[in-house]
């Protein structure tokens, strides 16, 4: 597939970049860090909504752009570069797609508006335990009156900290490992019997366990069809799998280009290291993975946009080449600065904690690789 952005598109990438460079430099990530902000960051992403960037695959008659994935993959990509902490992937991109895919005419019109504004984000709850298994849900949501009550956890829920707007999933019947019998409720932050336990997390951008102790819900806050949830969940999940690829692959590029510069300036023995043969090895072999990676990327995102019947397995694919990558990139980063990179005052080891988080966001390499190989009938 020749893959070509459009003007519309190339104007987009450029303005996230130039955004992402001048307000969310990794300069002001550090500084973030330094003040305990733990990925909160409510004035940039005020000034992310009025870029518009919440609404990009929001319906025009609901307040945003209806740009398509293509397009929130050139801003997430940008994001990716600068580690920026924001709630783009769980809101404009896992929240939005679950209200498009799933929700009411009512839900949407209440939600999707706020969204576009920037007025509300959203995280997607799934996980119970260590490890990504989002068949294994045993949390329960029990019929009760006019709605359900919903008991258990979820744990490590990315933008959890901060979210206003739980997307939860909950088993309503069968057993962990049925796809049937799970079913999604949107839960908002402040409902009785919902604790949120903060987390300060390894890459300085937080998240958050939570516990439902009975909490009601009214039947009007499921999401799409009892018992059908995972219809909606499955392709949400590849859609955030995509987006993480992306901002992987941006997280990938400026590691590259900062190995890259160093190649040209540092010297040892009287000599460019970039010179030494070993080192133009590694450094040619993580270019060249990282253009594998682009093109996955680019594949995977076409195809939300062209509504391919293969979105899972180009998600599966693009998310475990990014994870890859990212492991690899990073380590050589550190590797290739040697004892410099190994210090808090150099940016090397943001890149290496946040691509460690992010590999297994959604599912690691050997998840993605061994469901790649399943969907492709292996």
């Amino acid at each position: 597939m020749t893959f070509v952005l459009t003007e519309e598109q190339g104007m987009l990438k450029d303005a996230a970049r130039d955004f992402v460079s001048e307000q969310l430099s990794l300069t002001h990530f550090r500084a973030q860090r330094n003040a305990g902000a733990n990925g909160k960051d409510p004035e940039s992403w005020a000034a992310m909504a009025e870029m518009g960037w919440y609404g990009v695959l929001i319906p025009e008659s609901y307040g945003g752009s209806e740009f398509g994935y293509v397009g929130l993959g050139q801003v997430l990509e940008a994001q990716g570069r600068t580690l920026a902490a924001s709630p783009l992937l769980q809101t404009a991109l896992v929240g939005v797609s679950a209200l498009v895919l799933g929700g009411s005419d009512a839900q949407k019109e209440t939600v999707l508006p706020k969204i576009a504004e920037g007025k509300l984000t959203t995280a997607l709850a799934v996980d119970e335990h260590a490890h990504h298994a989002p068949t294994q849900i045993a949390m329960t949501a029990v019929a009760d009156g006019g709605g359900f009550k919903l008991s258990g956890k979820k744990t490590f829920v990315s933008n959890g900290h901060f979210a206003d707007l739980f997307i939860v999933a909950a088993r309503t019947s069968g057993k962990p490992g049925d796809t049937s019998g799970i079913t999604l409720f949107m839960v908002p932050r402040d409902t009785d019997g919902l604790k949120v336990t903060e987390l300060n997390t390894l890459d300085y951008h937080g998240a958050a366990n939570l516990e439902f102790d009975g909490v009601v819900v009214p039947a009007a806050d499921v999401l799409g069809s009892v018992d059908a949830g995972w219809d909606i969940l499955d392709p949400v999940m590849d859609r955030a799998r995509i987006g993480l690829a992306a901002e992987m692959l941006g997280l990938c590029e400026a590691a590259f280009e900062m190995t890259h510069e160093y190649l040209q300036t540092r010297k040892q023995f009287g000599q460019l290291i970039g010179s030494f043969q070993s080192l133009q090895h590694r450094a040619a072999i993580m270019f060249s993975e990282m253009e594998l990676t682009r093109s996955c990327v680019a594949a995977a995102l076409d195809a939300l946009d062209a509504g391919r019947d293969d979105v899972a397995e180009m998600a599966s694919l693009a998310k475990a080449k990014a994870s890859s990558l990212a492991h690899l990139m990073t380590n050589e980063t550190i590797q290739i600065h040697g004892g410099i990179g190994m210090t808090d005052e150099h940016d090397a080891g943001f890149f290496i904690k946040r691509a460690r988080v992010l590999e297994s966001l959604f599912g690691g390499e050997g998840f993605h690789r061994e469901r790649y190989a399943t969907l492709i009938g292996f």
